[in-house]
């Protein structure tokens, strides 16, 4: 069973009324709000409004986001209504939709690309460390290239024509497993979106300073 309760919100950078773009970070398992935020200020971008909801314990699910979809459906519900309700707040503030990023990392990442491709609207879209979740279950034994389980379907229409996609991934991530990741740009190519997939060599699942460049990049465009 999920929390009813909405999720917390947290908020730094400039206030959304004086912003000249709002960024929603989500955070990764174990991590919170307060670590997440760190990030967006990591950027160095004093005009962004920054706010992130916090997953009741630390954990938007309690498996992998490769689970089948009936173990991760009302999870990932929870957890797209925490990202509606910070896009809200900024809206409120007096930002509009299409000034509003979306960055998340690991867990975070997951939630924020399944967000972007499900509901669009928005001005770029970051998963760190991450792929989509999915949207229902596709034919297909578990296999190794998938950590043991089985494929997924990825039916989206959401249109992102022309909307900034990072997704990174380490060649060996222990969470994230690298078809997952490319086939997640794959969709968002279909979907449009102007995609930045990047690889990075080695064991590792973490923010890179690459991916930070990137985020810099874009939201200062």
């Amino acid at each position: 069973m999920t929390s009813t309760s909405p999720a917390p919100l947290s908020f730094g950078g400039a206030a959304p009324d004086r912003a000249r773009l709002g960024l929603v970070l989500v955070h990764g398992r174990g991590a919170s709000a307060q670590d997440i935020l760190g990030l967006g200020e990591a950027l160095a971008l004093p005009d962004l409004a920054l706010v992130a909801p916090a997953a009741s314990g630390r954990s938007w699910w309690p498996t992998s986001f490769l689970a089948p979809t009936a173990m991760m459906a009302p999870h990932v519900e929870a957890g797209l209504a925490a990202i509606d309700a910070s896009i809200s707040a900024l809206e409120g503030g007096g930002l509009p939709r299409d000034k509003i990023a979306l960055a998340g990392f690991s867990q975070g990442g997951c939630l924020a690309l399944e967000y972007a491709a499900r509901r669009g609207e928005l001005m770029a879209v970051f998963g760190l460390s991450a792929g989509l979740v999915g949207t229902g279950d596709a034919a297909g034994d578990p296999s190794d290239d998938l950590y043991g389980f089985g494929p997924k379907v990825f039916d989206y229409a959401t249109d992102l024509s022309r909307v900034p996609a990072l997704i990174s991934v380490h060649e060996k991530d222990p969470h994230i497993p690298l078809p997952r990741a490319r086939e997640s740009a794959e969709v968002f190519e279909s979907l449009g979106a102007t995609v930045t997939f990047q690889v990075a060599k080695g064991s590792g699942h973490g923010v890179t300073e690459r991916n930070i460049s990137e985020l810099r990049r874009v939201l200062n465009t």
